[in-house]
């Protein structure tokens, strides 16, 4: 018998999904709202809506909509959305409240606990500022956070997703724990993905497509391109992405178009990203630190590019370095140039990489399909218990 198949002699269940924007849940989540709907769930996705409400109710699941500014840090602005994101999840008779990311879980898991919703899954994508830190404030906000997920917000049916195991360690959780489940980031399908002939080097054609913020390490990679090309290497370098209004992080676009030019360009974001990696060699992504597992890295992989990122949780997590990759320190433009130095006069490296990328994607965890089952598998332990 197919245990997720829908028993019509039971109610219907309510899974409710907390996330801080839509955008967020349309770029990395709706396989697991079509999970959830397969399982013959009812499945609502509480967010701030802009520009991705039909994309997401595509999935069959609904859209309620959820004010609650992601970049505020006012305790009594969070506290009155948990207050009615609570009258929320009352009104949907919530039997699960699945909350994605940091503000999502401090949020969510509040609101979960006002309206007395104990099965609860605390997806964490990455720990952001206070996971890149090492100093005195980086470890009191882990601190911080650990009490909190695994004190008032937590219950006895609260469950814990990680995008890789280091950042279930660093809150205290053992990655082998049945409360915790590790997953391959949000998971990339393959066949959207498709391998195509490397472009011609050189030069080496290098991308780097995420949200144009400092903490991703774009002025690395400028700099390190810089630096490798006044080294003679024929290196370009291309940046696909937006600034986040929404992060106290986010590069100022005076600063993105200063940049353009000698080898580099800024082309704002894309829809194609697929094709982003046909015209391109290799996946840039120096990030100083705070993912949980960068999807960028999955889509370049998936496309059989080679990898440079940043010897970082998360990032390691897929890139093994010299396998898949090469891995550098973070904020080490030296260093990062000295690696495409490298890629630039190795033709066959890059090809050997990038085929290594694609096989780590199809074979270890990292599709789309592997992850919503492992999470659905959490669901099911939920409903069951």
């Amino acid at each position: 018998m197919d245990e997720s198949a829908p028993n019509p002699a039971a109610p219907m269940r309510r899974l409710v999904f907390v996330v801080t924007e839509d955008w967020f849940f349309a770029s990395h989540f709706l396989p697991l709202a079509r999970a959830g709907v397969a399982m013959g769930l009812s499945v609502t996705v509480v967010t701030r809506v802009r520009d991705h409400r039909a994309a997401i109710e595509a999935t069959g699941a609904r859209v309620v909509p959820l004010e609650a500014e992601r970049a505020s840090l006012n305790p009594m602005a969070a506290g009155y959305s948990a207050g009615q994101l609570a009258a929320i999840l009352k009104a949907l008779k919530a039997d699960i409240v699945h909350c994605i990311a940091l503000r999502g879980i401090l949020v969510g898991g509040t609101a979960a606990a006002m309206a007395g919703v104990s099965a609860r899954v605390y997806a964490l994508t990455g720990l952001g500022l206070i996971g890149a830190r090492a100093d005195r404030v980086g470890r009191a906000g882990r601190l911080a956070l650990r009490a909190l997920i695994r004190g008032p917000l937590a219950s006895r049916r609260t469950r814990f997703v990680f995008e890789n195991p280091e950042d279930s360690l660093a809150l205290g959780l053992d990655p082998s724990e049945r409360t915790v489940t590790v997953v391959g980031g949000a998971g990339v399908d393959p066949a959207a993905y498709p391998v195509r002939p490397l472009p011609t080097l050189p030069p080496l054609r290098v991308a780097l497509v995420a949200r144009m913020l400092w903490s991703k390490g774009v002025d690395v990679a400028v700099e390190a391109t810089r630096l490798a090309r006044e080294r003679g290497a024929p290196v370009e370098l291309s940046l696909y992405g937006a600034p986040d209004p929404s992060n106290r992080r986010a590069i100022p676009e005076a600063t993105l178009r200063g940049w353009s030019r000698d080898g580099i360009a800024w082309h704002g974001p894309t829809a194609d990203v697929a094709g982003v990696w046909a015209g391109h060699h290799a996946a840039c992504l120096p990030s100083r630190g705070g993912e949980g597992l960068p999807r960028t890295l999955l889509e370049a992989a998936a496309c059989g590019r080679a990898l440079v990122t940043t010897d970082v949780p998360g990032c390691r997590s897929l890139v093994r370095d010299g396998v898949e990759g090469l891995l550098v320190p973070p904020a080490d433009a030296p260093a990062l140039a000295a690696v495409l130095t490298r890629l630039a006069n190795d033709a066959g490296l890059v090809a050997a990489l990038g085929a290594a990328a694609r096989a780590r994607v199809e074979g270890s965890g990292f599709t789309e399909a592997a992850v919503a089952e492992a999470v659905a598998g959490v669901w099911r332990d939920l409903l069951s218990a």
